[in-house]
């Protein structure tokens, strides 16, 4: 029966009259009952999700040994061909400190759990560098679920000593539900992400178009009032749309992002920012060196600057949605946000050089075709080129 996922109470009775002898000797067995509590049919695959995640699953049962091994193979923590390495309670209380940081590594199962083990079996996953997340329902619970880095207790089943311990309640008490937040975690980390990557290459963008046209001996080709314009006005709204980006296809199929623990940006976040600003900066540096050779008039041309750049930026908000992949090849409207965001900015931009109001506050001129023309090939040229390179770089 244990072998059957059952668990299995003995029944037995005897006959007496005498109240003082004792009542649990001398018995005459019955028979045996086996009961079962199935797991939830979205069990396995919120499991096997959590495995394709890089999430090892544990189970913590006071079940017997036969009856936690037959449930762990039917749930998927363990495959059907693997006999799974299991501790039980007196195994737990036998090992040492060091020898149980040795064990947990590679234990799936826990048998014969009492409170105490479940706070030992914590402890020494954290020892081993592991971040925790730790479920549970009753009073005894509470230290390990503190103890824990996430302590996720049941909603409906669960104490409220249970609730008050833990750091996450699940109302419907669903296994399947803590997969669900660790995707909207892991989708919420990325568009964080994808906020600061962009914000952080339009700025250095801004930076270096500022600093090589000192180093060249060139006129500035912004003005400070344009810079705020940029930064205040261009940036925030396809930033903002950045912040609500869906899922990325295969969130859940990729290992825990190692920068989320890291003290400090990863080298190839860096190198992105680096290259691409300094991408954006090329482009706008090679349109108001054409335009000031061409009119030799610097107002024109820190006007053929100003939207040169303010609309690469724009551009550039697609090469930031996703790291590895091209724009081109996943999707160029599953954001619709992200496209108001691009026609409210070019709306502005383009009454920042024809309204007469803001033509004077911010310095600038009614552009050409052929003005517009060079505007729109060099603040297209940085996004294709990362598009283009990501796509090679994905085959």
């Amino acid at each position: 029966m244990a072998g059957r996922a059952l668990r299995v109470l003995a029944l037995a009775y005897k006959r007496t009259q005498n109240q003082a002898e004792a009542p649990f000797e001398n018995l005459t067995l019955l028979g045996l009952v086996g009961m079962i509590d199935p797991p939830r049919p979205e069990a396995q695959e919120a499991i096997d999700l959590c495995q394709q995640a890089g999430i090892r699953v544990v189970m913590i049962t006071g079940d017997q040994k036969a009856t936690a091994q037959a449930i762990a193979r039917e749930i998927g923590i363990v495959g059907s061909g693997r006999q799974p390495q299991i501790m039980d309670g007196q195994a737990l209380d036998a090992a040492d400190e060091a020898e149980l940081r040795a064990a947990v590594a590679g234990t799936a199962v826990y048998a014969r759990v009492s409170p105490e083990h479940k706070l030992r079996i914590v402890n020494a996953l954290q020892a081993g560098g592991q971040i925790v997340a730790m479920t549970g329902d009753g009073v005894n619970d509470a230290p390990a679920l503190k103890t824990a880095d996430i302590g996720v207790a049941m909603g409906k089943m669960g104490t409220d000593v249970a609730r008050e311990a833990a750091d996450m309640v699940l109302a419907d008490d669903n296994f399947a539900t803590i997969v669900a937040a660790v995707e909207e975690g892991r989708t919420v980390f990325a568009n964080v992400k994808k906020f600061v990557h962009y914000l952080f290459s339009c700025n250095l963008s801004e930076i270096l178009t500022m600093f090589a046209a000192t180093i060249a001996g060139l006129p500035m080709p912004l003005l400070p009032l344009q810079i705020l314009w940029l930064n205040l006005i261009t940036d925030v709204f396809p930033a903002l749309a950045l912040a609500g980006e869906p899922a990325e296809q295969g969130i859940m199929r990729r290992p825990p992002p190692e920068e989320a623990r890291a003290q400090r940006p990863p080298a190839g976040f860096i190198r992105s920012v680096a290259l691409q600003g300094m991408l954006l900066a090329v482009a706008t540096l090679i349109a108001f060196v054409w335009a000031l050779g061409s009119s030799g008039d610097l107002r024109r041309a820190t006007t053929v600057a100003f939207l040169t750049l303010g609309l690469a930026q724009l551009f550039h908000v697609f090469n930031s949605r996703f790291e590895k992949q091209s724009a081109l090849r996943q999707g160029l409207f599953s954001n619709r946000a992200i496209w108001a965001a691009i026609g409210l900015t070019i709306a502005l931009q383009l009454a920042a050089v024809y309204l007469p109001p803001l033509q004077t506050i911010l310095k600038t001129v009614a552009p050409t075709l052929v003005e517009w023309a060079v505007v729109l090939a060099a603040s297209l040229s940085p996004a294709l080129l990362i598009e283009l390179y990501k796509m090679r770089d994905a085959r």
